[in-house]
């Protein structure tokens, strides 16, 4: 058994660069798991510095001095945040409060509702199936005041942590978007001198992380903008509130659309009821989600992703569950990044006889 091991360090763990970058993999993960809420900042601030460094990088190619690209991108991210803070935010948070004020009728109209399909539909379903559904939808109802209450209770501390955020991400975008030269050879001075499995995966991952940041804003963006005129023109109720979590919703691939189609099922039905405005409504869902996974994803990310959606879906679930938010933020990332580890490695010449005792 020693003598297996043994082998397989010497085979695979033999250079001193993948000693390290295992153990900077091991580290990192540790972190994450239990400094994730922590470094959230620092997480945040380089999500947002990667997409301004896209701007930088196109101000720069129309001849504009590196330093003032960086001022106006860093303007321009200034003055969408305060947007945000001071105009979308709390219009949002009014709808939202309307939303859950009106949600116990919801709840009951889409009981009624369920109660009906047994004798309308004897054939597809039961009594007993539908009381199951009722008292799950039930426990549901329960199960989110309670977090509605437990949010309330800590909401103070909640929002010390907010403000804390407001202001140390934007010095830290800032900065980072300012000195990202000095801090990348600060980094790499930590580092072998030769590194070619590194070099390799940095290669690789360096543009397609950055890619895939701007590209997932630039999808959140289209499809909350497109949703929002969607829900305009058909009259669905809280048009603002169900566009911000359909555009929010490609951050998770697949799972992210069918959950929120819970919701625009919800209103649409409490709004009209069971009828034609309600089909229209959840086709056009349908519609936009097709058109974002099957026209625009390309285009934005076919460089990026190349990945089967097996591989998305399940690494979803294991950094989701790992690493929570971040985890399911970055699972394309992440599983692209162990892609690139497993082309790197090395792998130990098939073709060299082996000597004979």
């Amino acid at each position: 058994m020693f003598k297996v091991v043994t082998d397989l360090y010497e085979r695979y763990f033999s250079e001193e660069e993948a000693l390290i970058f295992t153990l900077l993999l091991i580290v990192g993960t540790v972190v994450m798991m239990t400094l994730g809420g922590v470094i959230a900042p620092l997480l945040w601030s380089l999500v947002i510095t990667f997409i301004l460094q896209g701007l930088v990088n196109s101000m720069q190619r129309l001849r504009v001095p590196y330093k003032v690209a960086v001022y106006l991108s860093y303007l321009l991210f200034l003055s969408i945040m305060l947007i945000i803070m001071f105009a979308l935010l709390p219009f949002t948070w009014g709808r939202l409060v309307v939303f859950l004020d009106e949600l116990p009728n919801m709840m009951m109209q889409l009981n009624n509702f369920l109660l009906l399909l047994p004798g309308n539909y004897p054939e597809l379903f039961s009594e007993a199936q539908i009381q199951g559904w009722i008292n799950n939808l039930q426990n549901a109802l329960a199960e989110m005041g309670q977090n509605i209450l437990s949010y309330s209770v800590t909401s103070i501390t909640r929002l010390v942590t907010w403000v804390v955020y407001t202001v140390l991400v934007p010095i830290m975008v800032f900065f980072m978007l300012r000195d990202s030269d000095k801090l990348l050879k600060w980094l790499e001075s930590w580092l072998p001198e030769r590194r070619p499995i590194m070099a390799q995966i940095w290669h690789e991952m360096n543009d397609q992380l950055a890619n895939y940041i701007r590209g997932k804003a630039l999808e959140i963006l289209i499809v909350g903008l497109s949703a929002y005129v969607l829900f305009y023109l058909l009259g669905l109720n809280y048009p603002v509130l169900l566009a911000l979590v359909t555009g929010l919703s490609v951050i998770i691939p697949y799972v992210g659309a069918t959950v929120v189609a819970i919701p625009v099922f919800m209103v649409g039905l409490f709004q009209w009821g069971f009828g034609a405005d309600l089909y229209q409504i959840m086709i056009a869902y349908v519609v936009l989600q097709m058109l974002d996974g099957n026209l625009l994803v390309p285009l934005i990310f076919s460089e990026t992703v190349n990945l089967h959606p097996l591989a998305i879906i399940a690494a979803i679930l294991i950094f989701g569950g790992i690493w929570g938010f971040w985890g399911v933020f970055f699972a394309i990332p992440l599983a692209t990044f162990l892609k690139a580890i497993i082309r790197a490695w090395p792998v130990p010449d098939k073709n060299i006889p082996k000597v004979r005792e």
